[in-house]
């Protein structure tokens, strides 16, 4: 591996040690329909999150509370301090398209039509609410 190349991995890798985040990948669920739950919990406490996840009717949201759980078991064994103080919340919620699955469903007079069974990506990122400090 070059210098430089060495040099940008341990940039990247000192960063990550500050974030607390869970990712999933390959979740068979189009990334519209993970959006839709996603949007519902970005920027919001994260036990306030929970609850959305945990009562809403969408199959997405039963993904997404097991990731966020997972994010929050992250950040409290980076940190060692326990997020029942209220201030931890869901600072970034990314989905992103994953692998399609590319399948034929038969059609009328031989012809054939094509169904993309989409995937997607989903990334949380969980942080301390940060005061600012008015001089």
């Amino acid at each position: 591996m070059g210098a430089r190349k060495k040099n940008r991995a341990n940039a990247i890798n000192e960063a990550k040690a500050n974030m607390y985040f869970a990712k999933l990948n390959d979740c068979p669920t189009s990334p519209r329909k993970m959006r839709l739950v996603a949007d519902q919990i970005r920027g919001i406490e994260v036990f306030k999150a929970l609850g959305l996840l945990q009562f809403s009717k969408k199959e997405a949201s039963v993904r997404l509370e097991k990731l966020l759980k997972s994010a929050i078991h992250n950040y409290e064994a980076k940190t060692g301090v326990s997020p029942e103080s209220g201030d931890l919340f869901v600072k970034l919620v990314k989905v992103d398209s994953a692998r399609m699955l590319k399948r034929i469903q038969p059609a009328p007079q031989g012809r054939a039509h094509r169904v993309r069974k989409r995937s997607n990506h989903v990334t949380i990122f969980v942080d301390k609410v940060v005061e600012k400090v008015q001089n």
